[in-house]
């Protein structure tokens, strides 16, 4: 089999996923003038036009989309194909991609990862951190990691831990503002927003046995970073939603105290998602596997999160 359209095809779905030429290059060890020659000729080959290129970024052209969408799904059936030929071997090996949030990404999977790397020498594990949700097929993603509700039912997924929600403030704060005893108080408090993707911005959703409620609060610092705003709580800013996982250490300190716990918020359960389930890659399953070994390991062995307490 000629390996030159293979090639091609990785080449050009790099492009699209970069969306740049320069960027490409670099993932590939070019110089820009071989990426852009590399191009060239496989345009040349086809016939077509592929991108639409200006100084500073690319666009797919009808034509660019129909090879991109086909060059994915070949890709991944030729990957299919080696791992099941591959799975007879017993050990997992291969190219792993793994897309994980921002903060949560660098402060816990990161070091996971190194420990994952370490039992499985064999794998390559590039890891990618977004805090937008990932098309995994067309971004090329074994698995991502997120919390919350799923972007996509469409998309298989296991539960690696449970995560419930609170509000939360400083002993500081709460000394000099009060504690809110209802719901409607919170309209008289600062709260601190934490923006994530395009959740409505300051609305807060409870719900008390059968009962739900919607909250609008306002507050003077809001971000889209969950270290910051919880930061803010830390210093005595205002009222905070978090979830358990970030709160356990503050709560069991003393720094943070949970208000209104008879309140629920959204839970923030901790999900490993991916594209297909059928012939998935014995790396895939490793790391999935590994990721559950860690966080649902009993309250006496390292990795397992300590649940919050109100206070």
């Amino acid at each position: 089999m000629n390996t030159e359209p293979t090639s091609d095809m990785r080449f050009f779905v790099l492009v699209a996923r970069h969306g740049s030429l320069a960027a490409a290059a670099r993932a590939l060890d070019l110089t820009p003038p071989a990426a852009t020659k590399r191009l060239a000729a496989l345009e040349s080959r086809l016939g077509v036009r592929l991108l639409n290129r200006t100084t500073r970024s690319v666009s797919l052209t009808s034509e660019g989309e129909t090879y991109l969408r086909h060059a994915t799904r070949i890709l991944a059936e030729i990957t299919e194909m080696e791992d099941e030929v591959a799975q007879g071997r017993g050990t997992p090996r291969g190219l792993l991609r793994v897309n994980a949030t921002l903060g949560f990404g660098r402060t816990t999977i990161a070091p996971l990862v190194s420990s994952f790397a370490q039992r499985y020498p064999e794998i390559e594990v590039q890891v990618e951190v977004t805090d937008r949700p990932v098309d995994l097929v067309e971004s090329g993603f074994d698995l991502a990691i997120r919390f919350g509700a799923l972007p996509d039912k469409r998309l298989n997924a296991r539960r690696i831990m449970s995560n419930r929600r609170f509000l939360c403030a400083s002993p500081a704060y709460l000394a000099r503002h009060g504690t809110p005893q209802t719901l409607a108080d919170l309209a008289s408090h600062r709260c601190i927003i934490h923006r994530q993707n395009d959740e409505a911005y300051g609305i807060w959703r409870f719900t008390q046995g059968d009962a739900s409620e919607v909250v609008k609060v306002h507050g003077m610092v809001s971000s889209n970073d969950g270290d910051i705003v919880l930061g803010w709580a830390l210093d005595g800013h205002g009222i905070l939603i978090r979830s358990e996982w970030d709160l356990a250490r503050y709560l069991d300190s003393g720094r943070l105290k949970i208000v209104l716990p008879e309140f629920s918020l959204p839970d923030a359960d901790l999900f490993v998602y991916y594209p297909s389930q059928r012939n998935q890659t014995l790396r895939a399953r490793a790391f999935i596997d590994f990721l559950v070994e860690h966080f649902q390991a009993p309250p006496d062995r390292p990795g397992r999160a300590t649940k919050a307490r109100p206070g």
